[in-house]
């Protein structure tokens, strides 16, 4: 009886971690179709139990070599199965074998102090306590780790991270299991429950760690978001802030100069004179690209995208209703429009034929919404993670934070963003609710 308490049956252990795998697997952005997911877990399934059932005699010597290497089957699962880092993928792996680790352990406490009590528990019985205990187990956690687990299923975990919850890991196997090496520690159980209740308790502890760093690691990766975004939407207002400053001198300078042309026509020059006279007025309708919509700001955002354009040689077209977002703040006017045309500008920049540089906006009312649609030509193949296209620049942290400050901004007005290529044409689309007293009748 007291070995039968301390050694808990290795198919059920084997469950225990494949289960507790699957809890992270189905919480994380997967890699193939459910199809594929479907075998690939039963595989794995299979593969952990013939493992642990076939190394269940070895001596205690490989004991710990064997339990690496069934943690080592764990990662793999995950990481082959889930679109994530190496480094997230073992400190997920990390987390569910520390889950496992307690699924087991209290399960089988539960059928050891049945045994002590004098109850006669059948093998269907504890198939039953098993389903009961690991699906509870398994539903508590989902509920609680659901909420932390970015929606893009990737918690871009840094080294320090994972060395710190391998630490946590590995503290708790080693106090959880550590009497069945020597009960001559101040951790060690010298009776079989005791050992069982030790077990429990410290994977109970492990498990309590473990969540709490993860919600920490999750609540960091939000602050660094929100002040990613915080600061694009910042550095928008800036450039909308300068952008109007050089605009006021620059029609200022065109009118200066228009006067100048004009008394300089009307004195006897040279055919030289006059071929001057016209590349220089061509030089000085680059600067007359306002923009007049009916409001002042985005007016601002436009005309300074427009010079950018016409720098770039971008053929540059919009059809905007400014009085639709009168009720928008500066800063996230400049946010969206800055955004989406820095993005599109930049991507025509890249197209070697000029005449193939397009960009075209749209200001309108769609009902009861605001619609704000940025078409730009491309060419290649665009990729997509989740529901945002992959950025193609080569700093890939610093970038991609333009498509979520949009985000931020539509979800602030209840809005939404949406993203879609079709035909060489990529196309930004945000839908806004508009407030009541511009709604039509």
């Amino acid at each position: 009886m007291e070995q039968l308490l301390t050694e808990i049956p290795r198919h059920y252990t084997a469950i225990a971690e494949w289960g507790s795998c699957l809890l992270f697997v189905l919480l994380l952005r997967h890699r193939f179709s459910r199809g594929k997911m479907i075998g690939i877990s039963a595989g794995a399934l299979v593969l952990q139990i013939a493992f642990l059932v076939l190394t269940g005699d070895v001596p205690l010597a490989f004991w710990i070599p064997c339990m690496a290497f069934a943690v080592m089957l764990m990662y793999v699962y995950i990481y082959s199965v889930c679109d994530i880092r190496r480094a997230d993928a073992v400190y997920f792996g990390i987390q569910a074998f520390v889950v496992a680790e307690f699924m087991a352990s209290l399960h089988w406490q539960i059928i050891g102090f049945s045994w002590m009590m004098d109850v006669a528990v059948p093998i269907w019985a504890e198939w039953i306590f098993l389903l009961v205990i690991y699906g509870g187990i398994w539903f508590a956690l989902w509920g609680l780790l659901h909420k932390h687990v970015p929606k893009d299923g990737r918690m871009h975990i840094r080294r320090q991270e994972c060395v710190s919850a391998l630490i946590i890991g590995i503290a708790v196997f080693t106090i959880g299991n550590v009497s069945f090496l020597s009960i001559q520690t101040p951790f060690s159980g010298q009776y079989a429950f005791d050992i069982v209740n030790i077990r429990t308790l410290v994977n109970l502890g492990g498990v309590a760690m473990l969540y709490a760093h993860m919600v920490q690691c999750c609540e960091i990766r939000v602050r660094e978001e929100l002040e990613a975004v915080h600061n694009v939407l910042q550095n928008q207002y800036l450039q909308y802030r300068q952008s109007k400053e050089s605009i006021d001198l620059i029609n200022y300078k065109y009118h200066d100069l228009k006067h100048q042309i004009t008394v300089l026509r009307s004195m006897e020059n040279a055919e030289e004179r006059g071929e001057f006279l016209d590349k220089m007025e061509a030089d000085i309708r680059t600067y007359e690209l306002q923009n007049k919509t009916g409001n002042k700001i985005l007016d601002t955002v436009l005309t300074s995208k427009s010079v950018m354009c016409a720098r770039s040689d971008i053929t540059f077209t919009c059809v905007a209703d400014g009085t639709l977002v009168d009720f928008m703040d500066t800063t996230d006017i400049c946010s969206i429009f800055g955004n989406a045309l820095d993005n599109a500008i930049e991507c025509e920049k890249k197209i070697a034929d000029r005449e193939k540089r397009l960009i075209h906006t749209t200001v309108s009312r769609q009902r009861d919404f605001l619609m704000i649609k940025v078409e730009n030509y491309f060419e290649g193949q665009l990729k997509y993670r989740g529901n945002a296209p992959v950025t193609t620049k080569k700093d890939k942290k610093v970038h991609g934070y333009g498509i979520k400050s949009m985000r931020y901004t539509a979800d602030k007005y209840g809005g939404a963003v949406s993203i879609q290529a079709n035909d060489n044409w990529f196309e930004i689309k945000v839908l806004i609710p508009l407030p009541k007293e511009k709604r039509q009748a």
